[in-house]
């Protein structure tokens, strides 16, 4: 018999993403329940394969090399010894329920089958009693025939326990644990907008109730929890893990921007890398105590003490909310700039001290499950960077598209980035442009989107230099892509 699993759990049990399921779902292919749930029967009529080979999370195991097998699952995907002892044992117990409840209605059907006989027996010329007796025969003949196992059952019953699925309320939203991750850990690296502060068990801003399921402590956190808050369940994300397969949690998630409060914090100066002759990468990396809490897509502004003079400058964030200790800014050479100057004179040195204050804007990746089409001029690809991370780790959009424009030699820095995405992902494609004009190069990028994508439903982020932004935002109205589904960052 088929079991019902969740879409997440479907999508990573035949190797797809979430995003390509919910599209299958909205196409009428595959069917779903009521509380958001598919059949492992349906799944393997859409994916066949699944029958015959690993997939989703285990396949991305199975293509370790050799030699690495053993310590990548140790180290990665399972956790640690306590906690996979624990999820071992609820699912002993679940089994052990599931054999008792078999065994008590195997002994209820033998009763009931001895009762028919005997009745029959008792009763030769009745029909009724002996074809009672031989559809009972048939029944315990079929209950008790082999049949092929479901093998998503059995991927999914190991997934269990290598990782767990929980569950936010009311949001509804999902994501996996693996290996030695906290909740909060795993849960910002699923791109959830997750209340927190520290991150280390001092500020007690990402407590939670937990619902259903059980949780571990993996680490030493100092915030007292009040009696009451125990008795009501109450753990924080930030210092535990999960324990059981399966957790419910009750939380409040930011919904965008305007739930993100203003930070200020002194970060240190990690490295700075060359990254194109005119183009410098900036690593700064905030105490553990005291994180940036931001959203894919924003900017900050940093501060330096030079000379007796306090020097500013506004950047947006190319790295990923989900690493929120380590930040990092692609700084292009600008004799106007004074910040950039002093970069680029070497002024900024491994260990210096860096203020930082934000987040800043409303450049963010909208709630949509339309097809994402992200465009870039120059240094403009830091904040839509930041957007493409987030949106692989939410796995929601059908397919990705990067289009960047490069206005001078060095523009794409970071272009095997880019077709390292596009060869590792079979729905992000790329396409990178030169030339020396932004507006007459959006141009040329509206008339190659428009070759392409203008008769699919998607959603178009736009990041760069006044002229091509605003350029492209017209071309893209013009084109008859509607406003809701237009954002735009001015760099």
């Amino acid at each position: 018999m088929a079991q019902w699993v969740t879409v997440w759990r479907a999508a990573q049990l035949v190797g797809v993403s979430r995003g390509a399921l919910q599209q299958r779902i909205r196409d009428g292919e595959l069917q779903v329940s009521d509380d958001g749930r598919v059949p492992t029967e349906a799944l393997l009529r859409l994916y066949p394969q699944a029958q015959l080979e690993e997939t989703g999370m285990l396949e991305r195991v199975a293509r370790i090399k050799e030699e690495a097998f053993g310590r990548r699952v140790r180290e990665r995907l399972l956790p640690s010894q306590e906690v996979l002892a624990q999820r071992l044992f609820a699912q002993t117990q679940e089994l052990a329920d599931v054999r008792r409840h078999l065994e008590r209605y195997h002994a209820l059907l033998m009763d009931l089958r001895g009762r028919i006989r005997t009745e029959a027996e008792a009763a030769r010329d009745d029909v009724r009693w002996q074809a009672l007796q031989r559809e009972a025969d048939r029944g315990l003949a079929r209950v008790l025939a082999t049949e092929s196992v479901d093998v998503l059952d059995v991927m999914d019953d190991m997934l269990k326990v290598m990782t767990a699925q929980v569950t936010l309320r009311p949001s509804g939203h999902e994501f996996s644990v693996e290996g030695h991750d906290t909740l909060l850990q795993a849960g910002l690296r699923a791109g959830l907008k997750l209340n927190y502060g520290c991150g280390n068990g001092s500020c007690g801003m990402c407590k939670v109730r937990v619902i259903s399921g059980e949780v571990a402590k993996v680490q030493h956190f100092d915030y007292p929890l009040s009696e009451a808050e125990r008795l009501a369940g109450y753990t924080l994300m930030c210092a535990h893990t999960v324990a059981s397969s399966e957790l419910v949690l009750e939380t409040l998630e930011a919904r965008g921007p305007q739930d993100i409060a203003p930070q200020q914090i002194t970060t240190t100066v990690r490295a700075v890398t060359e990254l194109a002759p005119d183009t410098r990468l900036l690593h700064l990396q905030t105490p553990r105590t005291h994180r940036l809490r931001f959203l894919a897509g924003q900017s900050v502004t940093l501060g330096i003490a030079a000379g007796g003079d306090d020097v500013h400058a506004t950047y947006p964030v190319a790295s990923c909310p989900c690493d929120d200790r380590n930040l990092h800014f692609y700084v292009a050479r600008d004799d106007d700039d004074a910040f950039a100057r002093h970069l680029f004179a070497g002024a900024l040195r491994q260990g210096q001290a860096v203020t930082v204050w934000g987040p800043l804007g409303e450049f963010v990746l909208a709630d949509s499950p339309r097809a994402l089409v992200f465009a870039a001029c120059d240094t403009g690809f830091a904040p839509v960077k930041s957007l493409i991370e987030h949106a692989l780790a939410l796995d929601a959009a059908p397919s990705l598209a990067l289009f960047w424009l490069a206005t001078r030699p060095d523009g794409h820095f970071l272009a095997n980035q880019c077709r390292a995405w596009s060869e590792a992902l079979d729905a992000f494609e790329v396409t990178l442009s030169r030339h020396d004009d932004p507006a007459e190069g959006a141009r040329q990028m509206a008339q190659a989107m428009r070759a392409d994508l203008f008769d699919i439903d998607c959603d178009f982020y736009v990041a760069g230099p006044e002229a091509f932004v605003a350029t492209l935002d017209a071309q893209l109205a013009a084109a008859g892509v509607p406003k809701i589904q237009r954002f735009a960052e001015v760099v």
